[in-house]
């Protein structure tokens, strides 16, 4: 259904109070320090801790810890955290360094791409969903590919292959922010060798092995990342995956059915939201990507007030997300709808599981 008919982004801009964009220098410096000291004192247990009863709760904080850092990044790169545009370049470009991400090619798929044409087909290509008739056509392995990675155990293998591998690493940039994303992905290259180096005799030295220089590598950088990507690949999913949002044929798009219907403002609880940063208010930062993460609250207040039948509000819920991945694995563009492998409606199987 097209609620939005007749909306107009600009007309929901207009509605938000100048306070929503006040994002003073001291504010930002503030997190930053905050988050930091965090990362640091979870990378020092991890470092000093082997038990497997601390490791585990401390990888999850690790991902957590790399994901606050990495909304501060997200928010310098929309030009929200600092008025100062050398000042949001230079703290985005450190805190992605713990994700490995890749600051300006960053800026080209996430800002240009996806903030400018979400959830419009072949144009969005953050879980863009396949049709039925592009998934039958693939080879058996890649629909095999397509299947593990559009489970509940497959975010992060979606997010590390299509997102992270495919327009961020191995990639050809545009000419025109190519000497830019070339740079960034020498100063990520350079951290993760400078790390990794640091890491692995840090590790020889309190191990006194091979082996233990690897172990040391793997439970400091390497499982904190993986970590860190399933994260990312669960809350972008359930950002913009749902039997009630639709993606929309490139001539029926709009601004307001991407940006206000195109996702959902999550309620979560403290200690989830002192990482994310107020991020799961997805739809305020999509209506402005101006608006600094701490100002979203306040900005949603407003849209939802203002369209109260158009916003989606929830409070956030794991059976939803296992829902969702057992239920949205194909979109028909023709009818507006998510189905599954078989073809039955996301909705009808969301209803019936109830």
């Amino acid at each position: 259904m097209d609620v939005g008919a007749g909306q107009n982004l600009n007309a929901v801009i207009k509605l938000l109070p100048g306070e929503v964009y006040e994002n003073p220098a001291w504010k930002g410096l503030a997190y930053l320090a905050r988050d930091f000291a965090v990362y640091a004192a979870v990378v020092w247990a991890l470092v000093s801790f082997d038990h497997p009863l601390l490791l585990l709760p401390l990888w999850l904080l690790a991902g957590l810890a790399i994901s606050g850092l990495f909304i501060l990044g997200h928010d310098a790169a929309h030009g929200a955290l600092f008025k100062s545009r050398r000042l949001n370049y230079l703290v985005g470009q450190a805190v992605m360094l713990p994700a490995l991400h890749v600051f300006d090619a960053w800026v080209l798929g996430h800002n240009r791409l996806h903030h400018g044409h979400t959830v419009r087909q072949e144009m969005d290509f953050v879980w863009h969903p396949r049709t039925r008739e592009e998934f039958e056509a693939l080879p058996r392995w890649k629909r095999w590919l397509h299947r593990v990675e559009w489970s509940a155990f497959g975010a992060g293998l979606y997010y590390g292959i299509e997102v992270y591998w495919k327009k961020m690493i191995w990639f050809d940039p545009p000419q025109r922010m190519a000497a830019g994303i070339r740079r960034d992905q020498r100063i990520v290259g350079a951290f993760l060798l400078i790390a990794s180096g640091a890491l692995l005799v840090l590790g020889a030295f309190a191990y006194g092995s091979v082996g233990g220089a690897v172990w040391m590598w793997t439970k400091v950088l390497l499982i904190p990342w993986i970590c860190w990507n399933y994260l990312i690949g669960a809350v972008v999913y359930i950002h913009h995956i749902d039997p009630e949002i639709e993606w929309w044929k490139r001539r029926d798009w709009s601004k307001f059915k991407g940006q206000v219907e195109g996702t959902t403002i999550f309620r979560i609880s403290r200690f989830t939201n002192f990482f994310m940063h107020n991020i799961m208010a997805h739809v305020p930062h999509h209506v402005d990507m101006r608006i600094p993460f701490y100002r979203l609250p306040r900005a949603a207040d407003v849209i939802v007030e203002n369209y109260p039948e158009v916003v989606r509000t929830r409070k956030l819920r794991l059976a939803d997300y296992l829902r969702a991945t057992r239920s949205c694995k194909l979109y028909d563009f023709e009818r507006g709808i998510w189905t599954d492998y078989e073809g039955n409606p996301a909705g009808a199987l969301v209803r019936a599981a109830a």
